[in-house]
């Protein structure tokens, strides 16, 4: 029996196994496939980012820009307002002056300003006279600095506040500094305001300090025209002025966020290190800033340039949170992708597990980018301007709910209509498209330079004033904007009722000068009724008297006689202080005139009184009523004795008084002329401020009752205008009183022959 056949080998080939690397390089390529795609989103993601950034910094750094811009056309309002206010003379009052100041608020309103003040021109010829008449005005050490002759002098005679370190600055010639008369001389023959280049204001004392500036605005004459060059030129009288420290006039501009940004400005087109007359923040020495902004802006005819860089606080508020969670969930999921390329090579119902996870962590991922997109479209949406962007063909994509409120169309309604159909006034339109055309290809508009005013149209079809900042936004297309707009209205409201206040403040002046008025004829009616009831009653007793009596009278009649006199004299005094008395002038000489009232004014004085008579060789003559010019200087000679109690030396002195037209600084209201004055000044009492104001009113006297009518001062006054002369009064609290007459002089050198002095 045959053996059998051992067991068969089989001849059969096995399948081919995959290689071991195959699916470490699918995993490779997997991953390498999500780190590209992980790039570009997480770039993408950057990029909105750093584009958001860029367009904040861009509208702060207009914002600020047109802040200064604003903040110096308000300052040359303030200056404008202050020409105005001087009606066209440097000569006002100083008390009207720092009442006018204090009016304005200037350290609540308006910061920076330094001081507010007036320059004024002093003729070569009138230095001294100038001088002298600042140091009787009280300030004994003044002078004009820096001493010598120049072609045109001019001096700091008003400053407010007076005090501190303005008081440096009192009597400084500032035409004589190249800088500041350049800007004077702009002020002077444009007629606008004008601002100095980069200076150390003299309140610093020399000892360097911040750097400033000074903005000028020119006083012109009353009644002179300044159409032209040459007009202004000749008008010219001085300059009202406001010095500026740069520091002080640029704190709180940026806000709560000030430091977010690094402000210079530079004095002039170029920023360079001479020029510099402001930073904000030193900043870190070599550190390049990630943004930046420059331009320029008119300071009152000065140009100056801002350089804007951001500061490492604004920069850390660039989102880089969701570029890194971008990132890192890439690099995640291309790991799990990785993985799961390789088990899927590896093992099927792993890598389904996997894949399921890796859904989950896609969705998680999804919904992180979804609710960050959220939270930007709500930052928008609660901003406090409205936000509007536009496509390059200027059809409208996004639409915030301050837009709603504002313009008055849903987001649905606006979204994909050309924004100049829906918001522009017709009239506009075509200026508007131009712009934006322009805008769209090359991202800059002249009509954009910065935030700019426009008007707007709301739903209902009315126009709003509107201030509207946009950004270039680039793309495929050309660039896109981002517009922020500001509702102004609030503001402009507020300049109007601050404009009628100022309106109200002015008509409240005039009535209360009205009220003086009134008071002042009151008080006059008051007194002559009262003096004449007086006469007229002790004439009407006497009368009455006389008819039940049966003697001759005589004593009645003298009594009636009396009151008739003293009826004559208050009519007298009266018609003086109208200036309707009837003169009889002559050509006198006042010297011989006082020396035969000699023993009258000695007898009126009294024993304990001492007069003192000065006067020059040459004296000239006057053309006066003789006895109404003795009344007054009896008068005066008795007001100083009562004003002596207890005795003391009155002066009357004479002098030649020769008036230029370039004295009006040193004698306000007194027309220019050839004068001889009379000065009777005593060592009394003196009197306040609120007594001098209503020295020369008629029935206003400080004695007490029975002691004084309250008509010689008047009568003074009256007498004096209508001899068509000028009357002083000087007077401090504990160092007496001066009163000075001006008289004009009379042409003819010999005086008329001697009158028959009326008996006293």
């Amino acid at each position: 029996m045959p053996r059998p056949d051992p067991s068969p080998v089989s001849t059969a080939r096995p399948a081919p196994r995959s290689p071991v690397h195959l699916p470490l390089l699918l995993a490779a390529l997997a991953f390498l496939a999500a780190l590209i795609v992980t790039y570009m989103v997480a770039g993408n993601a950057q990029r909105t980012a750093a584009a958001e950034l860029a367009g904040n910094f861009n509208f702060r750094a207009r914002d600020m820009a047109a802040s200064i811009d604003r903040r110096m056309d308000v300052y040359e309002e303030v200056l404008l307002a202050t020409s105005g206010f001087l009606r066209g003379s440097v000569e006002i009052d100083r008390g009207a002056f720092a009442e006018y100041y204090d009016l304005l608020r200037l350290n609540e309103h308006f910061p920076g300003i330094e001081a507010l003040g007036i320059a004024a021109i002093v003729p070569p010829g009138r230095v001294d006279a100038h001088a002298a008449a600042m140091r009787a005005e009280g300030f004994r050490d003044y002078a004009i600095k820096p001493p010598g002759p120049r072609p045109v002098i001019t001096s700091i005679t008003r400053i407010e506040p007076f005090s501190g370190r303005n008081l440096r600055a009192f009597g400084y010639d500032m035409f004589s500094e190249p800088v500041r008369r350049a800007a004077m001389e702009q002020a002077r023959d444009t007629g606008h305001a004008a601002a100095t280049g980069k200076v150390v204001l003299v309140q610093e004392g020399g000892n360097g300090g911040q750097p400033g500036f000074l903005m000028y605005m020119a006083v012109y004459e009353a009644g002179l025209v300044h159409d032209s060059l040459d007009a202004r030129r000749a008008a010219i009288v001085g300059w009202v002025y406001a010095p500026f420290r740069m520091n002080d006039l640029m704190r709180g501009l940026g806000g709560e966020h000030a430091d977010d940004l690094l402000v210079e400005i530079y004095d002039g087109l170029a920023p360079t290190a001479d020029a510099l007359l402001y930073r904000s923040s030193r900043g870190a020495p070599g550190r390049k800033p990630l943004l930046s902004y420059q331009t320029t802006v008119d300071s009152a005819g000065r140009t100056w340039t801002v350089v804007i860089h951001s500061m490492p606080r604004f920069e850390a508020s660039l989102e880089r949170r969701t570029t890194v969670a971008i990132a890192l969930t890439g690099v995640g999921l291309g790991m799990l992708l990785a993985l799961v390329v390789w088990l899927l090579a590896s093992e099927r119902r792993r890598a389904l597990q996997l894949a399921q996870g890796m859904t989950v962590e896609l969705r998680a991922s999804r919904d992180r980018i979804d609710a960050e997109r959220e939270r930007v479209r709500l930052i928008l949406q609660t901003a406090y301007d409205a936000f509007i962007a536009i496509a390059p063909d200027g059809r409208i994509t996004d639409w915030n709910l301050q837009a709603c409120k504002l313009f008055g169309w849903r987001e649905d309604e606006a979204v994909g209509h050309d924004v100049l159909d829906l918001l522009a006034p017709a009239s506009e339109r075509a200026a508007w498209r131009d712009c934006l055309a322009q805008f769209a290809q090359r991202g800059t508009c002249a009509m954009l330079t910065g935030p700019t005013e426009t008007t707007a149209l709301t739903r209902d079809g009315h126009a709003i004033p509107v201030e509207v900042a946009m950004t270039p936004l680039p793309t495929k297309h050309g660039y896109g904007v981002t517009a922020f707009v500001r509702d102004i209205r609030p503001r402009k409201e507020t300049a109007e009722r601050e404009r009628q206040r100022q309106q109200g403040l002015e008509d409240a002046r005039a009535a209360l000068l009205r009220s003086q008025k009134l008071e002042a004829v009151g008080k006059l009616t008051g007194g002559v009724a009262h003096d004449f009831n007086n006469i007229l009653h002790i004439i009407s007793a006497n009368v009455q008297l006389m008819l039940r009596s049966d003697d001759n009278g005589r004593k009645r009649l003298l009594n009636i006689l009396d009151a008739v006199e003293r009826g004559k004299k208050l009519a007298a005094q009266l018609l003086a202080f109208a200036r309707r008395q009837p003169l009889h002038p002559s050509v006198v000489n006042l010297a011989q005139l006082i020396e035969r009232m000699d023993t009258l004014l000695h007898r009126a004085a009294g024993d304990s009184v001492a007069i003192r008579l000065t006067m020059p060789p040459d004296l000239w003559n006057v053309l006066v009523d003789p006895n109404q010019l003795e009344n007054v200087l009896l008068n005066l000679v008795i007001n100083a004795r009562d004003a002596m109690e207890g005795g003391g030396n009155v002066t009357i002195a004479l002098a030649n008084v020769t008036i230029d037209p370039a004295d009006q600084l040193a004698y306000p209201g007194i027309r220019p002329g050839e004068f001889v004055t009379i000065a009777v000044s005593d060592a009394g009492s003196g009197m306040p401020p609120d007594v001098i104001e209503r020295a020369f009113e008629p029935f206003f006297t400080t004695k007490p009752e029975g002691k004084g009518t309250g008509l010689g001062l008047s009568m003074a006054h009256g007498f004096v205008k209508q001899s068509g002369g000028h009357i002083r009064l000087a007077s401090r609290e504990g160092e007496g009183t001066t009163v000075t007459i001006y008289l004009p002089r009379a042409l003819q050198d010999t005086p008329d022959p001697a009158f028959v002095p009326v008996p006293h």
